[in-house]
């Protein structure tokens, strides 16, 4: 937070994938504040791309990242797709304009992602589907709490 409060560079792509916001130290590089110094850094044609966690294991905790992301001012596109490792997972992408990933621009030797697979992950199921959610501050970190709450369910 402080090197982008300093910074005066402004860059194309920010890929955020910070540690899982179980902590309040943590957790503070999920809040407007930080998401807003990422947009004042951020090329008025850049984007941004966020680790969410789960939709389907953390879906209030989703769902805040996400409304927390565009409360700092930026158009937001949620999306979600299988890892191996995690299962079901979010992100979030994220810019000043609105972005719309292009199929044509994809590389003709991807295995996972395809043309007729890339709207799909743009696509919530119900168990996944935007529920109203608080944004996350630096003063009232509501992501913490929520994410801890879904997250020990798990254990």
């Amino acid at each position: 937070m402080v090197w982008l409060k300093e910074a005066n560079d402004l860059f194309d792509l920010f890929l955020v994938d910070f540690p899982d916001p179980n902590s309040y130290a943590v957790g503070k590089l999920y809040t407007r504040s930080f998401y807003g110094l990422l947009a004042r850094r951020l090329d008025p044609e850049g984007a941004i791309a966020v680790q969410s966690t789960s939709p389907l294991f953390a879906r209030r905790s989703y769902w805040i990242i996400e409304r927390t992301i565009a409360a700092a001012g930026l158009l937001t596109r949620p999306y979600h797709a299988t890892v191996p490792s995690f299962g079901e997972w979010g992100y979030v992408l994220a810019s000043a304009r609105t972005v719309e990933p292009d199929p044509a621009r994809l590389p003709r030797d991807l295995k996972y992602l395809t043309a007729e697979t890339l709207p799909s992950l743009f696509v919530f199921g119900a168990d996944m589907a935007y529920l109203p959610v608080p944004i996350n501050r630096l003063n009232d970190q509501v992501l913490v709490h929520q994410y801890e709450k879904e997250w020990r369910k798990f254990e």
